[in-house]
């Protein structure tokens, strides 16, 4: 039984964090937009709706499925280091690690460029069009929700909220204050917030396409395109960020450009599992599921013992790879064919012992094929708090379009005072040693935890998903997966199923620490099963019923041509808003 039903269309279905900015996406499918746009327009919503987790500044990584080419293609929505960003630099300036917040952890915005360039090359409408329900919401407000008046329960380990950051704003951050402390005090639920600045964003986009747009609609996504990153509002940015101290400047603007590629597969099972390159942690899901390909998950039982220790010490495994060999493959060669491969998954598996946890990183080396790395060549080094959100939608054609929002989030950078959105930090993920496969570059693009999700099975349609929560959403979409593929759950069946997660590895984010051989468990899980893995030497702590992520998905049943949508209660536990679907 689930606390929710799962829901069920034939034209459509969208799933987001937020009511309305679901509404948003499918308002456009009903006004005759493809899933593209229709994604578009939810992630804008998403920026105005939820700016604690994401806004207009912040990254997009993006997977979709385009009937008309029948392929998958990968968005790269992420940023870059500044041209000034250089080791050399922090350690002149004795600063040992990229602040977690402020300017000098911002590289150019990159969801504006992701947006814009997805309606080019998938979309069918106008930016204008897309942009109508998030401008709606800037300039006439919407009702304050709980998770973003806060304050965020105890045993989340930061407070993103506008309570838990009120202080900061008031007297450091007088921008932010303007937008998020109206009248200097805290909004109450249900109060209407509105972001004028933000509005006046879009519109300076929406006339310069509109300009421009004489000429064919590509030559009007361009000119807004070109409207924020080589005129006024990258003037308006670059000032803003030299102000502050910061190291983006008006060339790192006008030089940046998101790409489209392809993704990177692995089949399992008969599912072929698509997701992002290892600029994203993507691959760590498919690593995942290469090692637990070689066992009887079914025969183990759901959640039990056996179950969630296998799925546990392989998720170390894998998480230990990618902080060995992932980055930029722009920049670092990253052996990716080596790490995914089934006979390093096979080799990998020999290090998984049944009945005991291991607290060791253990990354392997794919080149040579051997299971173990030993030496000094090992890079060795966190609650998950929220700053990401989650975008899905398919639509009467079956295109798909998976998208993770992020960054950009109001409590880790001041709001630029008239343009309503604050500049990301995700250049703080780099390391400072020249050795990491993450190593800051200029102009390199940082390893982001952003990582949606795409599924087809012969070649069709199946699924798409995926979750905010940093570097535990592949640990938590994996399990939604595994209930889906391997127990034969109901959509919402298995986002609504008890989890788990581990911080064993170094975290993506600074200071980059680790806790190893920890095992994080909903207290749904059954009790005998928890004492059980402690036994085994997993450092167990037990979490809230209902606080492991956020998982939303859309399954296409192709058998009945209808769409199956879920979406996770877990938000109205927690800080985040209760995420929403909505079929037609």
């Amino acid at each position: 039984m689930a606390y929710r039903p799962t829901l069920m269309g034939t034209r459509g279905m969208v799933a987001t964090e937020h009511y309305l900015s679901a509404e948003a996406g499918m308002r456009i499918l009903q006004a005759g937009g493809n899933a593209f746009d229709a994604a578009v327009a939810a992630t804008l919503a998403e920026g105005v709706l939820n700016p604690h987790m994401h806004t207009f500044g912040g990254e997009v990584s993006a997977l979709v499925y385009s009937v008309r080419e029948k392929r998958v293609s990968a968005i790269n929505g992420d940023t870059v280091a500044p041209r000034a960003a250089t080791i050399d630099w922090f350690k002149r300036h004795e600063i040992p690690l990229i602040p977690f917040t402020g300017v000098l952890a911002a590289g150019p915005c990159a969801a504006p460029d992701a947006l814009l360039t997805t309606l080019e090359r998938f979309g069918s409408l106008s930016f204008a069009q897309v942009a109508e329900p998030a401008l709606e919401l800037a300039e006439g407000g919407f009702p304050v929700h709980r998770a973003l008046r806060g304050p965020a329960p105890a045993y989340l380990s930061a407070d993103f909220s506008i309570a838990g950051n009120a202080n900061h704003f008031r007297k450091a951050w007088p921008s932010s204050a303007k937008v998020y402390l109206p009248g200097d005090r805290l909004p109450e639920v249900g109060e209407v917030l509105k972001n004028p600045d933000l509005g006046r964003t879009f519109r300076r986009l929406i006339a310069a396409e509109r300009t421009a747009q004489g000429q064919g609609r590509t030559h009007g996504l361009a000119a807004a395109r070109e409207t924020f990153y080589h005129g006024e509002i990258a003037q308006i940015i670059a000032a803003h960020a030299q102000a502050q101290g910061g190291l983006l400047t008006v060339e790192d603007l006008a030089g940046f450009r998101c790409k489209i590629e392809e993704p990177v597969a692995l089949n399992y099972r008969g599912y072929d599992v698509y997701k992002c390159g290892p600029w994203s942690q993507g691959p760590v899901f498919l690593q995942q599921l290469a090692m637990l390909e070689g066992y009887d998950l079914q025969g183990m039982g759901h959640n039990s013992t056996d179950y969630i220790h296998t799925v546990v010490e392989g998720m170390k495994l894998a998480f230990a790879d990618r902080e060995q060999y992932y980055g930029d493959p722009d920049c670092v060669k990253v052996p990716l064919a080596g790490l995914l491969s089934k006979e390093y998954a096979t080799n990998r598996r020999t290090l998984i012992d049944a009945q005991r946890a291991s607290v060791e990183q253990r990354p392997g080396n794919p080149r040579t094929g051997v299971a173990l790395l030993t030496g000094e060549e090992i890079f060795a080094a966190r609650n998950w708090g929220p700053g990401t959100v989650y975008v899905t939608v398919v639509d009467k054609e079956r295109n798909m379009a998976s998208f993770t929002p992020s960054g950009a989030w109001i409590p880790s950078s001041p709001v630029i005072d008239g343009l309503g959105f604050p500049l990301g930090t995700r250049v703080q993920t780099f390391y400072l040693d020249p050795r990491h496969p993450n190593a800051l570059v200029p102009g390199k693009r940082p390893r982001t935890t952003l990582t949606p999700t795409l599924v087809l099975r012969e070649g069709a349609p199946c699924m798409v998903f995926g979750s905010p929560g940093g570097d535990q959403q592949d640990q938590w979409t994996l399990q939604f997966f595994l209930n889906v593929v391997e127990f034969g759950m109901e959509v919402q069946e298995a986002i609504e199923a008890p989890r788990f997660s581990s911080a064993h590895f170094p975290s993506s984010f600074s200071p980059h620490n680790a806790a190893p051989g920890s095992l994080r468990l909903e207290d749904r899980i059954a009790e005998a099963v928890c004492r059980e893995l402690a036994a085994r030497g997993h450092k167990v702590e037990m979490k809230e019923g209902w606080s492991e992520g956020d998982v939303l998905a859309i399954y296409v049943d192709l058998d009945r041509g209808i769409l199956r949508g879920g979406a996770d209660p877990r938000g109205e536990q927690s800080t985040r808003m209760p995420s929403y679907a909505i079929g037609w």
